[in-house]
């Protein structure tokens, strides 16, 4: 009897985890209002567009270097860089982001 108590639990527990299956699969009714794949390839229209020229590089740049409290201290700012189409820079505007990196200075 104590056979059939387990049988019969883990049947249940079978049949309760493949309806869940199921119903998560896009096969089942639940899901059945809606498209998983298309019928007709999607095709990819060519567009002539030139990329826009006004666009920032972010550079930075070694802007100072102080001594403190027995370490090296490296300042870097960073730098909104615009070039034009031969590779020029037109503008160099600084941003407000600094960024630091410490050295320890070995007497």
């Amino acid at each position: 009897m104590k056979i059939l108590s387990h049988f019969t639990t883990f049947f249940f527990l079978c049949i309760i985890v493949a309806l869940v299956a199921y119903l998560d699969s896009p096969y089942s009714f639940i899901h059945s209002g809606y498209s998983y794949s298309t019928s007709e390839p999607a095709v990819a229209q060519p567009v002539d567009v030139e990329p826009p020229t006004d666009v920032p590089v972010l550079e930075n740049r070694l802007d100072s270097v102080k001594q403190m409290d027995g370490y090296y201290v490296e300042i870097y700012q960073e730098y909104e860089v615009y070039y034009d189409e031969e590779g020029n820079v037109v503008k160099r505007d600084p941003t407000s982001k600094t960024e630091s990196v410490r050295y320890w200075d070995e007497p």
